[in-house]
């Protein structure tokens, strides 16, 4: 296995390599982006740039293209693309994870560092914490945990010739490290497994490499392109933008209840996708590994390329990114029988601007799993959304998941084979900035969870539990506020 982790990442250096080396002498200059840096193009408060980061008039509701933007670099000029990872004709805001869209009005946060021929991005989120899950001990199932949930992101990109645009992502986690094997304490989560048993009521660690990909598109016309993405690890074309990259969810520490319900694809250990897109329309399709991450977190699974995904999306306008998808995931879980799962969900994300330094970013997602053979199918639905005024942060989730008794971990001659447990969070939190410095930030932020589950696991969790978070959050600044609506 070590052998041919070696030989594929010898693999995609060259071809990245090989990418680099025809943009020599290729770069042409085309229209100016509208997406300007925040942080290095300081602009009186009453110009365009400070309003909305776009040149007026640059995005509307046709969508205009933004394909790259002018860099002088000692005397003369080289054009670099700030644009979306997959189109040289998409602004880059609407960059979320794998291959999937976000709003182009959404704001985007990170670093931005530019060459003569690549434009750079980084971005991540660090959490140092106290959660408490059932602060009242009203079951047997709370727990209480000092983390430090974390990602860090980094992607590059670069035009090839007159029509192509080469980009590659890397993300990792010290999660294994800052959280534990054993993941953290959430009531009602499950999935995948610690010492060789389920995950229940904790949300497992994600691994060290949580994404390592490469991906190619080429531009028919400003309306038209292709593309294709190869990760290991990396995240299929299924679902919404992943929990971890949605502006509405930056500022709670948790995952979703739901998460093995609407985007836990987002790691999976060998992806291969296509992709095609007609003006705001996205077509793509996936080959990848169904199998979940194994509990060696430091390592590379094998990868087996034995499930299927389809995703159609579509933003019909700035403020919105709709999709809607299909996967059939073979043998998902590393214990116990072969079980296959046939997943769809539905999602919309909305982005809105109410001021200078006012965002309200809303996600709305359904999720469906059906088991083949012995489970009836099983629904979730998540609304979160996040108000941002200046350095105050108000947000708010509400789910809805059906858990069964075998991810419930509960005996089935008390509760049942095959009963299913409809259960509700509501989480409510405030972050407030502290200080920023060089475009990084501090905030200290405080949480709180409130559950609700049928009477019958009233014994194990208590009449309506609560959970209680505090937390210092380190993450970067503002870099552009997304067009205008």
């Amino acid at each position: 296995m070590k052998t041919f982790n070696i030989t594929l990442w010898l693999g995609l250096l060259f071809l990245a390599n090989s990418a680099l080396g025809q943009t020599e002498g290729h770069h042409h200059h085309t229209q100016d982006d509208s997406v300007t840096h925040e942080k290095q193009h300081k602009q009186p408060a009453d110009s365009p740039h400070q309003k909305g980061h776009h040149k007026e008039g640059s995005i509307h509701e046709e969508h205009q293209p933004a394909q790259t933007n002018s860099i002088h670099h000692e005397g003369h000029t080289e054009s670099v693309p700030m644009t979306h990872a997959f189109s040289r004709n998409l602004p880059m805001n609407r960059n979320g994870s794998g291959t999937g869209w976000l709003p182009d009005a959404s704001p985007m946060y990170g670093y931005m560092v530019h060459t003569e021929k690549w434009m750079y991005m980084f971005h991540g989120n660090l959490f140092l914490r106290y959660n408490h899950q059932d602060i009242g001990s009203k079951g047997s199932r709370g727990d209480r945990k000092f983390d430090a949930p974390n990602w860090l992101m980094g992607m590059g990109q670069t035009a090839v010739g007159n029509r192509g645009l080469f980009r590659f992502s890397a993300m990792i986690s010290l999660d294994p490290l800052t959280v534990g094997g054993e993941g953290y304490p959430l009531l009602f989560q499950s999935g995948e497994t610690w010492e060789g048993e389920p995950l229940v009521d904790r949300q497992h660690p994600h691994d060290l490499f949580s994404e390592l990909s490469v991906g190619y598109t080429h531009m028919f016309s400003k309306d038209i392109d292709a593309f294709a993405y190869v990760g290991y690890p990396g995240e299929p074309a299924f679902g919404p933008v992943a929990f971890m990259h949605r502006v509405s969810s930056l500022y709670n520490p948790d995952a979703p209840i739901g998460h093995h319900w609407q985007d836990a694809t987002h790691i999976t250990f060998g992806v291969g996708t296509l992709g095609f897109r007609y003006k705001q329309l996205k077509l793509e399709g996936s080959v990848f590994t169904g199998r979940e991450p194994d509990e060696e977190r430091y390592g590379f699974d094998r990868p087996r390329f034995d499930s299927w995904s389809a995703r159609l999306s579509y933003n019909p306008a700035p403020a919105w990114a709709l999709q809607v998808s299909k996967a059939w995931v073979k043998d998902v879980h590393t214990l116990g029988p072969r079980e296959d799962v046939d997943k769809t969900t539905a999602s919309a994300i909305h982005a809105l601007r109410l001021g200078t330094h006012t965002f309200l970013n809303s996600t709305a997602v359904w999720g469906y799993n059906k088991a083949q053979g012995h489970h009836d199918p099983q629904n979730s639905f998540l609304l979160e959304s996040a108000l941002s005024a200046n350095t105050t942060t108000v947000y708010g989730k509400y789910e809805w998941v059906e858990k069964s008794t075998e991810e419930l971990l509960l005996d089935e001659e008390v509760y049942g084979h095959s009963t299913l447990f409809p259960v509700h969070a509501i989480s409510l939190g405030i972050q407030q900035r502290l200080w920023e410095v060089l475009n990084t930030q501090l905030a200290l932020g405080a949480q709180g969870s409130w559950y609700n589950s049928p009477d019958q696991l009233e014994e194990l969790y208590g009449d309506n539990p609560w959970a209680l978070q505090v937390y210092l959050r380190l993450y970067p600044g503002l870099m552009s506020a997304g067009s205008p609506q």
